[in-house]
């Protein structure tokens, strides 16, 4: 048995479950609404209070789907519920990050702003303090979206490993490699 999938999902009191046959289940709380499809051959049941997947048979395919659509729904409970944030951190001279309406604009050491137009379902917000790193903090319900939005950001300026400049994740750990020594 999956030791993901055999855990059953308890509900919050201001979350509604909705397990529909067109093989999806729409995820409703206090922070929006989310629609999760569900393999055909998974079954979702709601059960006192607790959400509850099974598998059918062992088959190695059922096996696979078995936990992963545990946690797609247990993700989609929580950022229903509780709302999902990621938070990045600029880091370099001449970093910066603003906002304009839906936009992220950002300089990131290149001869050009780069512009990055972000879903309706992810909010930003660039926060600058003095002497500090710029911060962007990004919200949203979809942790899916979420994750991919700030891999998209980070991507456009990666963390090089000899001073550590770049766009990182907040608490990122980040290795380090020594510089050329100077010969004699």
């Amino acid at each position: 048995m999956s030791r993901i999938g055999k855990l059953p999902i308890s509900l919050p009191a201001n979350v509604q479950v909705e397990v529909s046959n067109e093989n999806t289940v729409t995820v409703k709380g206090p922070k929006g609404t989310l629609v999760v499809p569900v393999d055909r051959d998974i079954i979702v049941a709601q059960e006192d209070g607790q959400l509850v997947v099974s598998r059918p048979t062992e088959q190695k395919r059922h096996k696979a789907m078995h936990g992963l659509y545990r946690s797609l729904l247990n993700n989609a409970i929580s950022g229903v519920s509780n709302g999902l944030e990621e938070k990045l951190e600029l880091v370099g001279v001449g970093y910066k990050a603003s906002m304009a309406g839906n936009t992220l604009e950002l300089a990131l050491g290149y001869s050009h702003n780069i512009f990055l137009a972000l879903p309706k379902e992810v909010t930003a917000t660039a926060v600058t303090e003095k002497g500090k790193n710029p911060i962007v903090t990004l919200t949203s319900i979809d942790k899916q979206l979420l994750g991919q939005v700030a891999a998209k950001i980070r991507s456009l300026r990666k963390v090089e490993p000899y001073k550590g400049k770049g766009v990182r994740f907040v608490g990122e750990q980040i290795r380090r490699k020594a510089g050329k020594t100077a010969s004699k």
